[in-house]
């Protein structure tokens, strides 16, 4: 079984969307058993919460169910996790920093890494914008999510 965590700042908004969006794509090619997902913040500041109403009113029109809690990061999240997909330069930054010792860096990696259609440096935080910034995170991450998936199928034996 791969592993997969989403990582923004506050699990409300972009890695719970990109955790809706994954499993959403995994239910569809019948890899449930096979692939687990999961989301979580580098704060801890929403644990608890559910994701962000604006943020799950768009992934709904497109077909996809946000029912993660918010949570914060935990350093046992790296030997847990194969892949920690990070949403910005801060958010890989901060994980990061939570090894010092490098010993899992391999497994961090930015998840704008894995777009092909759309061109940006980062998934941009939609918190404290307008429609557009929602919409803009869910055509980055429908991107980035089915070139994951690609990958990973590729890697289950």
């Amino acid at each position: 079984m791969k592993k997969l965590l989403f990582v923004c700042l506050g699990n409300i908004c972009r890695s719970p969307t990109a955790e809706g969006v994954m499993k959403h794509l995994v239910s569809q090619n019948n890899l449930d058993s096979e692939i687990y997902i999961d989301s979580c913040g580098t704060s801890g500041h929403h644990s608890g919460e559910n994701a962000d109403p604006r943020m799950q009113t768009h992934a709904q029109k497109r077909g996809y169910n946000l029912e993660s809690i918010a949570r914060g990061f935990n350093k046992r999240d790296f030997q847990e996790f194969d892949y920690i997909l990070t949403m910005d330069e801060s958010n890989y930054s901060n994980i990061l920093k939570e090894d010092p010792s490098g010993e899992f860096h391999d497994k961090v990696i930015p998840m704008v890494n894995f777009c092909k259609k759309v061109q940006t440096t980062e998934v941009p935080d939609p918190y404290y914008g307008g429609p557009d910034g929602f919409e803009e995170v869910l055509d980055i991450l429908e991107d980035a999510c089915e070139n994951l998936l690609d990958k990973v199928k590729g890697e289950l034996t």
